[in-house]
């Protein structure tokens, strides 16, 4: 064929329907199975976003819209600057927060509740090639959370780059059993954090 030659083409009939993808995980899942199967991949999986400046109702619609609950925050890519949940959309935090500052919930913006980068917990990619669901859960138990980070370290010293997630939700979704976790405070100034 002529590199520049048209494909052959046709008109489309009834009956035609669309290819829909397949869960990126659908397997279940046991304590022993290895914590990859229960990350989500970053490299598989395109992060979802939004910009701090947004609103609150904004962060909602994209969550519904991409099927997710949790978006990155990050005001120029790649660059991360915290995580927004569906838990932070309402909550006692958003409440003061609305009291203190008179606003309304309306004017409240990503920025205003997003949980910023220094708080996040992470773990290393490198573990997770010996690690099991059983390493993850535990895990998130202890640092008290329903997302962990899982960053990897870039080449020629660059800075660490977010390769995954992993979410108390995905996770019990696979393994078909609840996951009891209490959040933990990890210091002082995160509990005053949390009484603003």
């Amino acid at each position: 064929m002529h590199p520049e030659a048209p494909l052959p083409s046709f008109r489309l009939t009834v009956g035609v329907s669309m290819i829909q993808a397949s869960p990126w995980q659908t397997a279940a899942v046991t304590l022993a199975s290895p914590a990859l199967d229960v990350m989500t991949d970053l490299t598989k999986v395109k992060a979802a976003t939004i910009r701090p400046d947004q609103t609150l109702h904004q962060a909602e619609q994209t969550m519904i819209y991409q099927g997710v609950r949790m978006l990155f925050v990050v005001s120029d890519m790649p660059e991360l600057e915290g995580l927004i949940t569906s838990t932070d959309l309402r909550g006692e935090r958003q409440m003061r927060l609305v009291h203190a500052r008179q606003l309304r919930f309306d004017e409240m913006r990503v920025a205003d509740v997003m949980t910023e980068l220094g708080w996040l917990d992470a773990i290393e990619f490198g573990h997770m090639r010996s690690a099991t669901v059983g390493n993850m859960i535990a895990t998130l138990k202890r640092v008290g959370r329903n997302h962990l980070l899982v960053v990897q370290a870039a080449a020629h010293g660059a800075p660490r780059r977010v390769r995954g997630v992993i979410s108390r939700t995905q996770v019990e979704r696979q393994l078909g059993a609840l996951i009891d976790i209490a959040e933990i405070a990890s210091s002082f100034s995160e509990v005053e954090r949390a009484l603003l």
